[in-house]
């Protein structure tokens, strides 16, 4: 390629990434700034390119500023929260990641790849005093919403009808658990009926999805924070401190980075807590209750799950299984569903039709629970008689692979090798009809691509 054509390229993929762009010289004025931190600043580019950078954002200083503290060390910075305040009056988070440029070992300035966290940690920072006001009174602790319990959970499967004694047995100590189960299982069901079993039953229910924010925000939203720890941070307690005395549910620890996970380690072991940025420690009497999207074991081998932490929370398995493997509950879910809404929408919808029970019994229902109660909730807000009909039903589910002639193909009765065979099948499938595409192979299975990947090797599936 003509090399005239490359400062064109470069300045085109800068303009239209997802970061902010900044580059300083080494004498502190800025001397790039890319779209994206024109419109997340406030700032005129043109007007901006060769003043200091301290003129440009007045609210920062010579040690706030990380751009201005890796020219003068040298020294790279990564991500760094950093709160400033924009000349129009606007409060605004970012993630940094801040290097240096040196040129024949000369620091010639700096440059910087922020991400804008600003919605992110308002929405954080509201569900934080939110949770605070709800749960702390004037009198003591209130909780937090464990409306399930034991009798909630509807199954006749022998399965389900030996985790549901298992969970009721271990709802009698304060040991940490962890529970898994695919998506849409019904893990925090479960979480909640031991939490309303317990000897905590009377404190709070706190539910934290770890996949759901970023590494250093959910730190100080677990943790809390001192006043101090970084720019704006005030005196806060953490979702630690908030249970204390309840159940702490973590949903897809899986997602938490491992730095994150030997933290929690550290407390399930230790019974104490430091705020971010604090040097002194904090006694709780909390129960952790982890939860995971996949078998633990897989997940440690993966390399997303410490194996100390794994061994520490699974003291006693609780594996939730698909709803695939336990048939006859889609009819009585149905029914359930059904009634529920009937109630609710002041229906008299008597049940499914005979082709509609067929297709949901053959079904593979990737979704589990959570997709049966979504497509009946669908069907019944739209149908026009005494019963769902194929009509009713989403087109997403009539169009599936495997809704129809989903035969397994298996000699083994053994249940790990039936299930292995589904989901050999359902992968095979999905490759085929993608193309061997991975990434939308996932997507239609409805699982991450790196779990894909796995089971493509682990079952010995070829892609070419």
């Amino acid at each position: 390629m003509n090399s005239i054509y490359e400062p064109m390229i470069i300045d085109i993929i800068l303009d239209n990434i997802n970061n902010g762009v900044q580059a300083i010289d080494q004498t502190g004025a800025l001397v790039f700034s890319n779209r994206i931190v024109a419109i997340q600043d406030d700032i005129n580019i043109n007007e901006s390119l060769g003043k200091h950078l301290l003129e440009v954002y007045p609210s920062l200083s010579m040690e706030s500023s990380t751009l201005l503290q890796v020219l003068r060390t040298g020294q790279g910075i990564y991500d760094f929260k950093q709160v400033y305040t924009t000349y129009k009056g606007k409060e605004i988070h970012t993630l940094n990641t801040t290097l240096p440029i040196i040129v024949e070992g000369e620091i010639k300035g700096a440059v910087e790849i922020s991400k804008d966290i600003t919605d992110v940690k308002v929405l954080s920072e509201q569900v934080h005093i939110l949770r605070e006001k709800s749960i702390k009174e004037e009198t003591g602790v209130l909780d937090d919403g464990a409306r399930y319990t034991f009798s909630d959970i509807i199954s006749h499967d022998p399965t389900m009808q030996r985790l549901k004694i298992k969970a009721m047995r271990a709802a009698r100590s304060n040991m940490p658990l962890l529970v898994s189960g695919e998506t849409g299982t019904g893990k925090e069901l479960l979480v909640q009926s031991i939490h309303n079993a317990s000897l905590k039953a009377t404190g709070p229910f706190i539910a934290q999805n770890c996949a759901a924010l970023p590494e250093t925000l959910l730190e100080s939203i677990l943790f809390g924070t001192a006043k101090g720890s970084f720019t704006g941070a005030m005196n806060r307690q953490g979702l630690f401190e908030i249970a204390n005395g309840g159940t702490l549910f973590l949903d897809e620890i899986n997602s938490m980075p491992l730095s994150l996970q030997a933290k929690l380690l550290r407390v399930l072991q230790e019974g104490r807590i430091r705020r971010v940025g604090d040097d002194k420690t904090r006694k709780i009497d909390v129960r952790v209750i982890a939860a995971t999207n996949m078998e633990g074991a897989e997940a440690v081998q993966q390399g997303i799950l410490r194996q100390d932490l794994y061994y520490r929370l699974n003291t006693v398995s609780l594996e939730i299984p698909p709803l695939r493997a336990r048939k006859d509950d889609i009819m009585l879910l149905s029914r359930y569903f059904i009634q529920e809404l009937n109630d609710e929408l002041y229906l008299q919808v008597k049940g499914v039709t005979k082709k509609v029970e067929q297709l949901f019994t053959s079904y593979p229902w990737p979704g589990n629970v959570r997709e049966l109660e979504y497509v009946i909730k669908g069907a019944m807000h739209i149908l026009d008689g005494k019963s769902i009909r194929m009509i009713d039903l989403p087109k997403t589910l009539l169009n599936q692979p495997n809704q129809q002639n989903f035969t397994l193909e298996t000699e083994n009765m053994a249940l790990k090798h039936v299930l292995e065979d589904v989901e050999r099948q359902m992968i095979v499938k999905a490759m085929k009809m993608t193309g061997n595409n991975i990434s939308q192979s996932a997507e239609l299975l409805e699982v991450p691509r790196q779990t894909l990947q796995y089971k493509l090797k682990k079952l010995r599936i070829h892609t070419s």
